[in-house]
């Protein structure tokens, strides 16, 4: 499993269940609404039972709507009226037909199953509030000398200044984290950690504790605790809330990356971590129904976390390709078969080409694109560390990778592992990697007191070290995109380009330093 290994991926406290009768239509479902079955427990998934997404023309999910549900063989599992999304259960032949024929407010429904991208390596959510002054986290911890990914950036130099504020909540959507990891422990937001596997909010530790690994590494690049032992997070004095989306083979379903955002828009929590492809297909291709309607809840999802004060970071992937000219999708979906399909710039990749979405691209140790980078002009906002095993080896980075917390009990599965004080860490590479030293950053720009979304992007990329074009991009010639084989080709100058965005993080100006 590489970095930003392609996978494919929560809201406030639940309104009381209620059951549904047949013979009467129900009333409509309040915000975070959870449907049950009229025997008071949650609708089992029988043999051929298939998941929905459910995509209403308004923002609200009516009686009507619910009653229209039952009616065409579904029962509704959780529903977002905030954004006019409902995730859909049924074992009926035909549900999503049956149900757009019944209920013309019904703009798409389309089954998610299959609809996967797997890790390789109105205004109503909760009040924030006031954010606490950052505190200072100097010196370093014993594996320092080890995170050439943190002096590139100058975290080291940022934190000692501010470490961030207990007062900001990370909310990493991943595969859940190890909350009982030593470097993570001391920060944990257990008041907001969930998992959304299912599409349903379930706050049980055990339920979003990391089974995969990939959650745990991404979560200690953002937040790993100044405490003695192991490595340091870009912030390491705010709170991460481990929203798991992800099962644990990696699997991002679509209703899983909706309950996550709604729950980060709903919770205070103002940043988000995304390394990960949340779309049915590689591409999600919006001039195909099925597709369109998937990419419209998340979009809608994204947005309400957005208008919700949520800054929301994403990889954008590691396929090497350039997601502002695609031209085939040949991996996906990866859970079952691949198609290969030709595709145009009407797909796109969920969440980094989302607006308002802060796109991260990956970089080594010698400051340049990753091989494997994914790229793109106006989805590729900034650069930072990912690793780079293959071009860029240096006397710091020996292995090219990025050194990050690691479950004890999956450290097997590691083929880099490191041990500090019994606590376990694993070197990574991929765009999975990059996007979590961002979400720290965005994390650091909060505990300044830069709270708005747009704000908060506006002072990472302003602030970042611009990063022209390599000099000899025949570097890049044995390294085509993955899916179509296209050459990577690198355009602009040094304020922008498609490469690095604005430039690679620079953590100490992002906080005026």
């Amino acid at each position: 499993m590489q970095g930003f290994t392609k996978l494919v991926a929560p809201i406030g406290a639940l309104a009381l269940a209620v059951g549904l009768s047949a013979a009467a239509a129900p009333a409509a479902v309040s915000a975070g609404t959870q449907v049950f079955n009229q025997t008071g427990t949650e609708a089992s998934t029988q043999a051929g039972t298939q998941t929905y997404m459910v995509l209403y023309k308004a923002n609200g999910v009516s009686g009507a709507s619910l009653a229209a549900v039952q009616a065409a063989g579904g029962t509704v599992v959780q529903a977002y009226p905030q954004i006019g999304v409902a995730i859909v259960k049924s074992d009926r032949g035909g549900f999503d037909a049956a149900l757009r024929a019944a209920d013309s407010s019904v703009q798409g429904a389309a089954s998610t199953a299959g609809f996967a991208v797997a890790v390789e390596d109105d205004n109503s959510g909760a009040a924030v509030a006031a954010i606490e002054p950052g505190t200072p986290a100097p010196g370093n911890d014993n594996l320092a000398a080890l995170q050439w990914d943190m002096d590139q950036i100058q975290a080291p130099a940022a934190r000692a200044i501010n470490g961030g504020s207990s007062a900001v909540v990370v909310g990493d959507i991943d595969t859940g984290l190890d909350y009982t990891h030593p470097d993570l422990a001391p920060n944990v937001d257990f008041s907001r950690s969930v998992s959304c596997v299912g599409g349903v909010p379930d706050q049980d530790p055990a339920a979003w504790m990391d089974n995969n690994g990939h959650g745990t590494h991404t979560a200690g690049t953002i937040a790993a605790a100044k405490n003695g032992i192991g490595m340091v997070g870009v912030a390491p004095n705010v709170k991460i809330a481990g929203i798991k989306a992800g099962n644990d083979d990696g699997f991002f379903f679509p209703e899983a990356v909706v309950c996550a955002f709604m729950w980060a828009g709903s919770n205070g929590i103002q940043v988000t971590n995304n390394s990960y492809f949340a779309d049915p297909w590689l591409f999600n291709c919006k001039n195909d129904p099925g597709q369109r309607a998937i990419w419209e809840a998340e979009r809608r999802a994204i947005k309400f976390a957005q208008q919700n004060g949520t800054t929301v970071v994403a990889a954008e992937g590691n396929q090497a390709d350039d997601l502002a000219h695609p031209t085939q999708d040949a991996t996906s979906p990866d859970d079952t078969t691949p198609v290969t399909r030709d595709i145009t710039n009407a797909c796109a990749v969920v969440p980094t080409e989302v607006p308002g979405v802060i796109g991260v691209t990956a970089s080594g140790n010698k400051g340049f694109k990753s091989f494997y980078s994914s790229y793109g002009a106006g989805s590729a906002d900034v650069m930072a560390p990912g690793g780079d095993s293959v071009l860029q080896l240096t006397a710091a980075a020996p292995n090219g990778r990025v050194l990050s917390a690691y479950p004890s009990a999956l450290i097997g599965n590691c083929a880099r592992p490191v041990v500090d004080a019994g606590a376990t860490y694993c070197y990574l590479q991929g765009t999975s990697m990059a996007s979590p030293h961002v979400a720290g950053i965005a994390a650091l720009v909060v505990s300044s007191g830069v709270s708005n979304p747009g704000a908060v992007a506006a002072r990472i990329t302003g602030t970042a070290d611009a990063t022209p074009c390599p000099a000899d991009v025949s570097i890049y010639d044995f390294f085509p995109a993955v899916d179509g084989g296209a050459p990577q080709v690198c355009s602009g100058g040094a304020g922008y380009n498609n490469f690095s965005g604005h430039g690679q993080v620079n953590a100490l100006r992002a906080i005026g330093g």
